[in-house]
C-alpha cells in the first residue's frame, strides 16, 4: 500500500503544480509561482528515490478500468519495476535541476508562470509514459509530451524578431512527431488483434505460453508490430528520416532544449524499444533496421555538427548523433548498454545545454560562436562545468561518457569489426566538433566587440548550482556500470539492476569482452580523445584559428554548414507538393463545391423565404381565408381517406 500511495503521489504532484501554476500563477508573486512548480517536481524526485529504495519486485497499481468486457479489458494501470523507476529518477532529477535553472534564466520573461506550468505538464506526461503498465497509458503520455513540446518550442511565438520562426519550428516538431505517432497507433491496433491485450506483462506471458506449448509464434505480425514501434521511436528520438525537427527545436528557450534533448522527450523512443524488447528479440529483421538507421543517423548528424556556428545547433546535432549510438546498441540487443548511455547522456548533455544557456545569458542572447571567445576568465563556473561536459561527451578517460561509449564500442566489436570501425568514426567526429565548440567559445580572444564584452557576467546561483550538480554527475556517472577490469565485485551494477525485472535481458549481455581486449579498447578511446583535444587546442586556441564565415567555407564545410541540404530536399519532395495539392483542393473543392454549395443553399433558402413572405400580407381577411381553406382541405382529406379505406 505504501508503494501505491508513493507512486500516485509521484505522478500527481507535477499535475497539481501545473494546475496551480496555470490557473493562479499570474495572480501569485513570481517567486511563489516558480517555487511551487519546482518543489512539485523535486517532491516527485524524492518519492522516486523512496520507491527506488523500496523496490524489490515488480508491482502494479490499478487506477481505474477504461473498458471492461468479458474477454477484453483496458485499464489505467501503473507498473513499478527497475526500468520505470530508473527512468523516473532521470526525468524528475534532471527535471528539477532544469526547473531551478529556469528560475534565473526566465526571470525577466513576462510569461514565466505559463512557462513553468508547461514544464510541470511535460514532466507529468513523461511520468505517464514511463510508469504505465501498458501501451494504452504510454500512448497518453506519448501524446502529452508531443503537445507540451509544441507549446514549449513555440513559447516565444509573439516575439517581434523570431516569433514566426519559433512558430514554424514548433509546427515542424509537432507534424514530424505525428508521423511517428501513426506508427504507434498501428502497432497498438496490431497488438490488440494479435494478443488481445496492451499490457506489457500480458503480451510477454502470451509469448512465453506459445513458446512452452510448442505453438508457432506470429512472427510476421510481430515483425510488423516492431517496425511500427520503431517508426514511433524514430519520430520521438529523431532518427533518419524524422530527425530534422530536433535542431529546429532550438527555437525554444534554452531550458526547454535541455529538457527535450537531454533526459526526457528524445529518450522516449529508446524507452519504448527497451520496454518492448521481448517483441524485438523475436524480430531480427527489425533489429537490423534499427542498427543501420542508428549508425547512419550518428554519422550524418556528427558530420553536420562539424561546421555549425550556433552554439545550440552544435549541441542539437550532437544529441541526434548520440541517439544514433543508442539505437545502434538497441539494434545489437544491448538494451542495458543503451540505457546506460541514456543515463550518462542525460547528465552531460543537460549540463552542456544549460551551460550554453548560461553563455547565452552572459552574452546578451548572442548564440553565434564566431562572436565569442576568451570567456573562460569572465564566467569561470560556466567554463569549468562546460569543460567537464565536453570532456564527458568526448569520451575523456574515467568520465561518464567514456564508460558508456566504451560499452557500445565493445558490443560493436563483438558484433562486427566493420561496425566498430564506423562507430569509431562517429565517436571521433564527436570529439572534434565538441572541442572545436569549447575552444572557440572559452579560449582565445573575445570577438564580439567592446560593447558586448562589457556586459558579460557570470550567472546567478539558481543557474550555476544545477551546472555544478550535473558536472559532478558527469564525472562520476560512469561508476554505475564499471567494466569487468575494475573492482570485480562492483562491475556492471546497472546491467544487473535492470535485468532482474525486464523480460529478455537475462539472455542478452551475459557475456562481455575479455579484460585484455576491453583494456585495449579503453586505451585506444582515451588516446583518441586526448589526441583530438590537443589538436583542437593547437588549431583553435594556440594558433587562433577562427570559425570561418559562410562565404569562406570549402565544399565539405559548406555541406556540413548547410546540413547536407536535407531540409531543402524535404521541402522539394514533400512540402511543395503538399502545398500544391492543398491549393488545388482549396480551389476546386473548398471554393467551388463547399463554399459555393453553402452559398447556393443559403441563396435558395433566401429565395424560398421571399416567396413565402408574400403570403404574410397582414390582412385579417386573408388569414381567415387561408384558415378556412386549410380546414376544408383537412376535411376533404379525411373524407376521401375513409371512403378509400372502406372501399
Amino acid at each position: 500500500m505504501g508503494q501505491n500511495i508513493l507512486l500516485l503521489t509521484l505522478i500527481a504532484l507535477p499535475l497539481l503544480g501545473f494546475i496551480i501554476t496555470g490557473i493562479f500563477g499570474k495572480k501569485l508573486p513570481k517567486l511563489v509561482t516558480v517555487s511551487i512548480a519546482t518543489v512539485a517536481v523535486f517532491s516527485s524526485f524524492v518519492c522516486a528515490l523512496m520507491l527506488f529504495n523500496m523496490n524489490n519486485k515488480v508491482q502494479y497499481v490499478h487506477l481505474f478500468n477504461v473498458v471492461h468486457f468479458e474477454d477484453f479489458k483496458l485499464s489505467a494501470n501503473f507498473q513499478i519495476d527497475s526500468l520505470s523507476i530508473w527512468m523516473t529518477l532521470i526525468i524528475t532529477g534532471v527535471g528539477t535541476l532544469i526547473h531551478l535553472f529556469s528560475i534565473g534564466y526566465m526571470s525577466h520573461d513576462k510569461g514565466i508562470f505559463k512557462f513553468f506550468a508547461y514544464l510541470n505538464l511535460f514532466i507529468f506526461s513523461m511520468l505517464l509514459l514511463v510508469l504505465g503498465s501498458n501501451y494504452f497509458v504510454l500512448f497518453f503520455g506519448w501524446e502529452g509530451v508531443g503537445i507540451c513540446s509544441y507549446l514549449l518550442i513555440g513559447f516565444h511565438y509573439s516575439d517581434e524578431e523570431k516569433g514566426i520562426e519559433n512558430s514554424i519550428a514548433a509546427r515542424k516538431a509537432f507534424i514530424m512527431n505525428r508521423i511517428g505517432d501513426v506508427g504507434l497507433l498501428f502497432a497498438l491496433f496490431m497488438l490488440l488483434n494479435t494478443f488481445g491485450t496492451l499490457e506489457y506483462a500480458g503480451i510477454a506471458a502470451k509469448i512465453n505460453e506459445l513458446k512452452l506449448s510448442g505453438m508457432a509464434l506470429p512472427l510476421v505480425a510481430i515483425s510488423a508490430i516492431t517496425i511500427c514501434l520503431f517508426v514511433a521511436a524514430t519520430g520521438k528520438s529523431a532518427q533518419i528520416p524524422l530527425f530534422t525537427w530536433l535542431p529546429d527545436a532550438m527555437a525554444g528557450p534554452t531550458p526547454v532544449s535541455a529538457l527535450i534533448h537531454a533526459a526526457t522527450m528524445v529518450t522516449a523512443g529508446i524507452y519504448l524499444v527497451v520496454r518492448s524488447n521481448f517483441l524485438f528479440e523475436l524480430a531480427p529483421f527489425t533489429k537490423d533496421i534499427i542498427l543501420y538507421i542508428g549508425l547512419a543517423t550518428s554519422l550524418i548528424a556528427a558530420f553536420i555538427a562539424m561546421r555549425q556556428s550556433d552554439i545550440k545547433k552544435v549541441l542539437a546535432y550532437s544529441t541526434v548523433s548520440q541517439l544514433g549510438l543508442m539505437f545502434v546498441a538497441l539494434g545489437m540487443g544491448a538494451y542495458t548498454v543503451a540505457l546506460f548511455h541514456v543515463t550518462t547522456h542525460a547528465f552531460f548533455k543537460a549540463l552542456l545545454f544549460l551551460g550554453s544557456g548560461s553563455v547565452i545569458h552572459a552574452m546578451s542572447d548572442e548564440q553565434d560562436i564566431r562572436k565569442m571567445g576568451g570567456l573562460a576568465k569572465k564566467i569561470p563556473i560556466t567554463h569549468l562545468t562546460f569543460l567537464i561536459g565536453t570532456l564527458a561527451i568526448s569520451g575523456f578517460p574515467l568520465l561518464s561518457g567514456f564508460y558508456s561509449k566504451d560499452e557500445i564500442l565493445a558490443h560493436a566489436l563483438m558484433e562486427s569489426p566493420v561496425l566498430y570501425g564506423v562507430l569509431m568514426i562517429a565517436v571521433t567526429l564527436t570529439a572534434i566538433y565538441m572541442f572545436r565548440l569549447y575552444f572557440l567559445v572559452f579560449q582565445g580572444k573575445f570577438r564580439g566587440g567592446n560593447e558586448l564584452e562589457s556586459h558579460i557576467h557570470e550567472s546567478g546561483p539558481t543557474m550555476t548550482i544545477p551546472l555544478m550538480v550535473l558536472a559532478v554527475l558527469s564525472v562520476f556517472g560512469g561508476l554505475l556500470n564499471l567494466p569487468g577490469i575494475f573492482f570485480h565485485d562492483y562491475t556492471h551494477w546497472f546491467s544487473h539492476y535492470l535485468e532482474s525485472t525486464t523480460a529478455g535481458l537475462n539472455e542478452i549481455e551475459t557475456h562481455h569482452l575479455e579484460s585484455s581486449k576491453s583494456l585495449i579498447l579503453m586505451v585506444a578511446a582515451s588516446t583518441l580523445a586526448i589526441g583530438i583535444m590537443i589538436w583542437a587546442y593547437i588549431n583553435y586556441a594556440k594558433n587562433g584559428k577562427l570559425a570561418k564565415e559562410d562565404s569562406d567555407l570549402n565544399a565539405w564545410e559548406k555541406l556540413s554548414n548547410k546540413k547536407l541540404y536535407i531540409d531543402e530536399i524535404y521541402n522539394f519532395l514533400f512540402v511543395k507538393p503538399l502545398e500544391w495539392i492543398s491549393k488545388l483542393i482549396y480551389t476546386y473543392f473548398d471554393v467551388l463545391v463547399l463554399k459555393n454549395g453553402v452559398f447556393a443553399t443559403a441563396s435558395l433558402i433566401g429565395k424560398a423565404g421571399s416567396i413565402t413572405r408574400k403570403w404574410q400580407s397582414g390582412f385579417l381577411s386573408s388569414y381567415l381565408f387561408w384558415m378556412l381553406l386549410s380546414i376544408v382541405g383537412l376535411i376533404a382529406y379525411y373524407v376521401i381517406k375513409i371512403q378509400f379505406w372502406n372501399y
